[in-house]
């Protein structure tokens, strides 16, 4: 029986620490705004080019987002116009692995499904 209760608690903590990475992570800018940081873009400007489609109110959104989880640190400057620029932690860079093997299992399974759907 204690095994059982053992295991219980040692799911529902796991089930806890999916819930918070999830809703660090997920969505549908933020680690496309994440790997564009790591390619260098800073400025509100330079991530909103690198990123197709994305709107000045979703990206604003999503880098106080980042920032509350404290993934990004913003720095305003009293330049008119107002200039900011976005970096990401030291803590935000302990999820490149995570995101790398995401990166390869995402590639491997769209292959794996662009090779089923010639064979059907």
């Amino acid at each position: 029986m204690k095994t059982m209760e053992n295991r219980t608690a040692r799911c529902n903590q796991d089930d806890l620490a999916l819930q918070d990475t999830i809703y660090a992570i997920v969505g549908k800018w933020k680690m496309r705004i994440f790997k564009s940081m790591c390619l260098g873009n800073i400025r509100f400007t330079e991530i909103e080019k690198s990123l197709t489609g994305i709107t000045k109110r979703t990206l604003s959104k999503e880098l106080k987002e980042l920032e509350i989880n404290q993934l990004v640190t913003r720095k305003a400057y009293p330049d008119q116009p107002s200039k900011a620029e976005y970096k990401l932690t030291s803590y935000a860079k302990t999820l490149v692995p995570m995101l790398n093997e995401m990166v390869r299992w995402g590639t491997e399974h769209r292959q794996m499904i662009i090779k089923r759907q010639k064979t059907a």
